[in-house]
């Protein structure tokens, strides 16, 4: 009964997420009603709002003659900086390695530096939300991070632990060749789009990094900091929304 009790409590909890974020229209049975919207165009309730395309000229990196379990094991024998002395996992990513869409973020938290997932914590829990509004379960998407390991304190990532994991994250990108990608918070922002001094400036326009296009939004943390405010949680569905209307554009 308890587990049960649970299940309906989690559901519930997803459905006044999606309601929150204006994604509220997944679990509605009802014929969808055409609404008006900017310049006159007619947009179905609930569904992304044209957005400007990226360009899409295709990834410029070189093909890589190895396999994502050959950099995660890599990345778990790595001593490459002084975060690995306080590690207790290494996070080298997870998911679908043939997916479209890809999520990088900072780096892992305690929860993460526990299990060797990425992800995991309440911002995970959050970022498991979004990625169900937008029409995926967790397992058909990759998650990464910039540094593999947990900052002590979960402090932001110096210059030089991002260098050293940099090699990393590029030789994934390069192995996934993913559609796109989100970056999730300035850190992230940070390795696709240098120089940027706020989150403003960028967030919710497509960047493009090595021809590919990339989407930074807000991390999931700072939602989770930010916890009563509605509104930024509708900027990153209204972000995500972009994401799904360039990916569902073929």
């Amino acid at each position: 009964m308890k587990r049960k009790s649970d299940a309906l409590s989690a559901l519930a909890d997803r459905v006044r997420f999606f309601e929150e974020i204006g994604a509220g229209f997944l679990f509605r049975s009802e014929e969808p009603r055409p609404e008006a919207g900017a310049a006159g165009e007619t947009i179905v309730a609930g569904s992304p709002r044209p957005a400007a395309r990226p360009a899409e000229s295709g990834l410029d990196l070189p093909r890589v003659d190895r396999t994502l379990d050959d950099v995660s094991a890599e990345i778990r024998a790595c001593r490459k900086c002084s975060l690995a002395a306080g590690r207790t996992k290494a996070v080298p990513g997870e998911g679908n390695p043939k997916s479209p869409l890809m999520f990088v973020g900072e780096g892992p938290g305690h929860d993460e530096d526990v299990q060797g997932r990425p992800f995991v914590g309440r911002a995970g829990q959050l970022l498991t939300k979004i990625i169900a509004a937008m029409g995926y379960e967790r397992s058909e998407v990759f998650i990464a991070n910039v540094v593999k390991c947990r900052p002590p304190e979960n402090r932001v990532p110096h210059r030089e632990e991002a260098e050293a994991c940099a090699p990393f994250l590029i030789e994934q990108i390069s192995i996934l060749r993913p559609r796109v990608i989100v970056a999730l918070g300035k850190t992230a922002v940070d390795f696709f789009v240098p120089n940027v001094k706020a989150m403003g400036a960028v967030r919710g326009v497509f960047q493009e990094w090595h021809g590919l296009p990339v989407m930074p939004t807000f991390h999931p943390s700072y939602l989770v900091r930010n916890e009563g405010n509605r509104e930024i949680k509708r900027m990153v569905w209204n972000d995500m929304q972009k994401v799904m209307a360039f990916l569902g554009g073929k």
